[in-house]
């Protein structure tokens, strides 16, 4: 009993620490401990921060002071010795609508980093799914390879045998040697470049990666996409760069407005509590007290133009932001189509290879069992086995830049 007990903990042990294997997990891994996505979660709270001091301003301002004064002797108006205690209550009441602009400025300034913060996370997801792509392209070249090797090693012994008992020449078996050994480092290059594979997926999603665990079975199937203009259309309405440019946009023009609100004149009132006593005690019998209203209307008449040329720098900053709106909308248009173009020549591709595999193995078939029956030489053998490799890792190569096409196409359009 002891036995199952210590068996069962173990499956559950290892079950539970597993490593995740689809590529949904491994993304949301990654979403999870990429130190980038705290950055920018952190810029996200620091504008929430920004909100709410904006809307401080809203608020009336309670100020207590305590003043104790010490003098060489008395004076007509004043004791040697004496305190004075303020409590007031200031409230804006008017400053040219600046406090509303400058709210509704830090609103889209929070929308726009919640923007940035969408847009990395759909890069890491990216970054994540081409990482995910090359391990598995990895592994297929990998087998690739050692297909060749195992049918380059089949040969070579074959054509020992043959060797033996005189029916090939020596030069011919070294070039079957030569062959062998080249897919042999070959099949160590493939087997070192699954292993950068790895290491590099598990920097990008800062977690272990079990590569046994990697069934790849997102590429059973091929992807589909939807008509280029849905996909664009698409595209405009929902990426991350877009909307956070937008927002910033609207929130440079709201500090025009803001800017503007400053040759406005102010209105404050200010409700206040002074208490004057001859000694620093302020419970002292001898004591003056005032209870005071103001209300104050200010406005600014000169500063040097500064408010002026506050107003000039916001109206750039508003045309250079949309300056850059402009221009990554072209970008990304561009872009877009140049995905589509080569996720197009990468679909036709893929036929083309398979049916290259297919002649390419008839092909080897029909030059072995000639070259085994004497009508064939070794190169003719050689280049057989070479073509059906090289049918192969097209093959490979159509699907890899296949996927990887649609993956940018994904993310193009915030699809991850």
């Amino acid at each position: 009993m002891k036995t199952i007990n210590c068996a069962i903990a173990l499956c559950i042990f290892f079950a539970a620490g597993a490593q995740a294997a689809t590529l949904t997990e491994l993304q949301q891994q990654a979403l999870e401990n990429r130190n980038l996505v705290k950055k920018y979660e952190a810029a996200l709270e620091i504008g929430k921060r920004d909100e709410s001091l904006a809307k401080s301003r809203l608020y009336p301002s309670l100020d207590l002071s305590y003043t104790a004064n010490a003098l060489d002797e008395n004076s007509a108006s004043e004791d040697s010795e004496n305190s004075v205690a303020v409590g007031a209550i200031t409230w804006n009441l008017f400053a040219g609508f600046q406090d509303r602009y400058n709210i509704r400025s830090a609103q889209l300034t929070k929308s726009a980093d919640a923007f940035k913060l969408a847009g990395i996370k759909q890069d890491i997801q990216l970054n994540v799914a081409l990482r995910y792509l090359t391990a598995y392209t990895s592994q297929a070249s990998l087998q690739v390879a050692k297909d060749s090797c195992a049918t380059l090693r089949k040969i070579h012994t074959d054509a020992e045998n043959r060797y033996n008992v005189g029916l090939i020449k020596k030069n011919e078996l070294l070039r079957f040697k030569v062959d062998l050994d080249n897919a042999v480092i070959t099949e160590k290059k493939a087997q070192a470049e699954l292993d950068k594979s790895i290491r590099l997926l598990k920097r990008e999603i800062d977690g272990e990666v079990d590569p046994g665990q990697l069934t790849f079975g997102e590429f059973d199937q091929l992807p589909s996409l939807d008509e280029k203009s849905a996909i664009e259309t698409k595209m405009l309405e929902n990426r991350s760069e877009l909307r956070a440019l937008q927002e910033l946009a609207q929130a440079a023009n709201v500090q025009i407005k803001a800017a503007y609100g400053a040759m406005l004149p102010r209105l404050d009132i200010t409700g206040s509590y002074r208490k004057y006593t001859d000694e620093y005690d302020l419970s002292g019998n001898t004591a003056d007290e005032e209870l005071r209203t103001q209300l104050t209307l200010s406005m600014n008449l000169f500063d040097g133009f500064g408010k002026y040329h506050r107003v000039g720098k916001a109206k750039r900053q508003e045309d250079s932001l949309r300056y850059d709106l402009a221009e990554l909308e072209s970008d990304l248009k561009a872009q877009l189509q140049n995905l589509f173009l080569d996720y197009a020549v990468s679909a036709e591709n893929i036929g083309v290879a398979k049916s290259s595999i297919e002649l390419a193995e008839e092909n080897l078939r029909i030059t072995r069992l000639s070259y085994q029956e004497g009508l064939e030489k070794e190169s003719d053998l050689l280049d057989a086995i070479t073509n059906l490799s090289r049918a192969q890792y097209n093959f490979v190569s159509a699907k890899s830049e296949l996927f990887a096409n649609y993956f940018k196409i994904t993310r193009a359009v915030e699809g991850f």
